[in-house]
């Protein structure tokens, strides 16, 4: 957060009464090991679950196809169990990335919710 955010959430703080301003502060910003353990509660934590078992699953195939191109003899079957590492290693980004982006999917739900909560203040103080 730079200077000028941190202004104005002092703004806002003033603003706001003690109560108002303690469930502010419960909607800031999350550091990465609170947006990963956030993944894991809502509606689609059996989703994350899941991705994270097959993630591991993945890992262990794509090492085992790995080690079996480290021993393969002939060129063919050293470019076919390459193959087949290849499509576990990409399939693992794949999974992450999909993990990223409900990472930030949550860190933007959380703002948004900053901001109405913001606006209902204000429509209230009216």
């Amino acid at each position: 957060m730079n200077k000028s955010d941190k202004e104005i959430d002092d703004l806002i703080h003033q603003a706001l009464s003690k109560e108002e301003a303690a469930y502010f502060d419960e909607m800031g910003e999350q550091n990465i090991p609170g947006q990963i353990l956030s993944l894991f509660k809502g509606r689609n934590k059996w989703m994350n679950v899941l991705m994270v078992f097959m993630n591991l699953v993945i890992f262990a195939v794509a090492i085992y196809t790995f080690t079996n191109m480290l021993n393969a003899e002939v060129m063919m079957e050293k470019v076919e169990w390459m193959f087949y590492s290849l499509i576990g290693f990409m399939a693992m980004m794949m999974m992450k990335l999909w993990s990223w982006n409900q990472m930030d999917k949550n860190a933007l739900m959380r703002e948004i919710k900053r901001l109405e909560y913001q606006v209902s203040l204000l429509k209230g103080k009216e």
